[in-house]
């Protein structure tokens, strides 16, 4: 029996004995049925759009407490507003700056908020706001609650609304009091740097001088040796004269003089009195000389260039390291006889030893240890190569020998600031110290630095 929308049995009844108004009222049932299933339609779709609703809400709730975090953490000011200056929001950073509570500072201008808005830096910040322009590093002051100003570095950039029309500016700030602060904290550091850069150099000079004191005392003693043994001769001879002027004052007779003259050899000691004399002075010299390399070397003031021999203090650098060495390596100069340039001499002495001892260090303990020095004159540079022979330089270390603290030496053998602190010195002076393998075998250090003058 079939049953209808409503759950009543419909009687199959042929049309002729159904009651009159049966029809209609189906009808009508049917229409109430179909209203009842759409109410559930509209009810169910109602019941998911509050659904999403709610989640949508929940997000959106979440989102503005994320940007309120993120504005409450924020050390830099916040203002945001519309194009006519008017503050919509502001961050607790910009509260505690001004002094003033946020809501005393929503609704407000920032023409209100700026220590003095006639400015004509405050004119150009607020037409740019106006304009919605971007804004950078533009410096204005913002009015505290005690009526003082507080410096700000401010940058700014439009708001777009969902047509990509500007509608307002977020203005971010940063009080130049921290600035400052950070200013002269990095100055602090690189003054601290610079400092311990300078420490580096003394203690590298300081190294490098130990090595080479014995050598340097020994290349002392001899000069000196030879100026007293001279002077102990000077001092007979004088003795000597004396004699002969006191007989000679006293009138004796010619014959008497002239034995005299003979016995106690005036005439030699007049012949020799001039030779000793000029190697008195040479030897003087000579100490004198090695006493100006020796402070010049050590000294850690600031120096001014000079003119010097470039060949001579060459040969100064490879005396001074090989004095000290037990075994001495062959050493092959291929420079000019005279090489006159002005440069810093302590700057290019102490970079000539580091090298020369590098040099050494290397090929100690090859069988044939040799160590080329060259020197010449190239497009108004000075090249200077110091070459050696031992194994070279490995390839994982070739581009880190110029940096501090490296060293392939032994503990106790090397600092690691000899090759950094030449490098330096080099480039103070304008210009380049290379390293690259040589062909047969070790390694070529290439100093190229422009010059003065030059009379060689």
């Amino acid at each position: 029996m079939p049953v209808t929308a409503s759950g009543q049995f419909e009687t199959a009844l042929p049309a002729a004995l159904r009651p009159s108004g049966f029809d209609s009222a189906v009808a009508g049932e049917d229409a109430w049925i179909e209203v009842i299933t759409k109410m559930d339609t509209v009810y169910s779709d109602l019941v998911e759009s509050q659904t999403l609703l709610e989640q949508q809400n929940a997000a959106l709730e979440e989102t503005q407490r994320f940007i309120a975090n993120v504005l409450g953490a924020m050390t830099d000011v916040l203002i945001a507003c519309d194009l006519r200056g008017n503050i919509q929001q502001v961050n607790a950073a910009m509260v505690e700056l001004s002094g003033e509570t946020e809501k005393a500072l929503v609704g407000r201008n920032l023409s209100d908020v700026l220590h003095d808005a006639h400015s004509s830096a405050a004119k150009s910040f607020l037409k740019r706001v106006g304009l919605g322009l971007v804004i950078q590093d533009s410096q204005i002051e913002i009015r505290q609650k005690d009526g003082t100003a507080a410096p700000l570095s401010a940058n700014g950039s439009a708001i777009m609304n969902y047509r990509g029309k500007r509608v307002g500016m977020v203005i971010v700030g940063r009080p130049d009091g921290e600035l400052r602060r950070a200013y002269r904290a990095l100055d602090l550091a690189h003054q601290t740097l610079t400092k311990t850069q300078q420490q580096l150099v003394v203690s590298e000079k300081m190294a490098a001088l130990g090595r080479v004191v014995a050598g340097v005392a020994h290349e002392l003693n001899n000069p000196i040796s030879f100026i007293f043994g001279n002077v102990h001769a000077l001092s007979r001879y004088c003795t000597a004269m004396t004699q002969y002027l006191d007989v000679r004052h006293a009138g004796q007779e010619n014959e008497q003089l002239a034995h005299m003259r003979k016995s106690l050899k005036i005439d030699a000691i007049v012949q020799d009195m001039g030779p000793l004399i000029e190697g008195t002075m040479e030897g003087a010299e000579r100490v004198r000389a090695i006493v100006e390399d020796l402070r010049r070397f050590s000294s850690n003031q600031r120096e001014l260039p000079e003119s010097f021999d470039v060949p001579r203090l060459l040969r100064t650098a490879v005396d001074w390291v090989r004095r000290a060495e037990r075994v001495k390596p062959d050493v092959v100069f291929d420079v000019p006889d005279q090489l006159d340039v002005t440069m810093r001499k302590g700057h290019l002495h102490q970079v000539f030893v580091n090298l020369v001892q590098n040099a050494f260090d290397v090929v100690a303990g090859s069988s044939n240890p040799r160590v080329d020095v060259n020197c010449r004159v190239e497009n108004g540079k000075l090249i200077v190569d110091v070459s050696d022979n031992g194994a070279g330089i490995a390839a994982e270390n070739m581009d880190r020998i110029f940096e501090p603290f490296f060293t392939t030496k032994p503990i106790g053998k090397g600092t690691g600031l000899g090759l950094y602190i030449s490098y330096g010195m080099i480039r103070e002076n304008g210009g380049e110290l290379t390293a690259v393998n040589r062909g047969g075998g070790g390694a070529t250090f290439t100093i190229s630095i422009p010059f003065g003058e030059t009379d060689g």
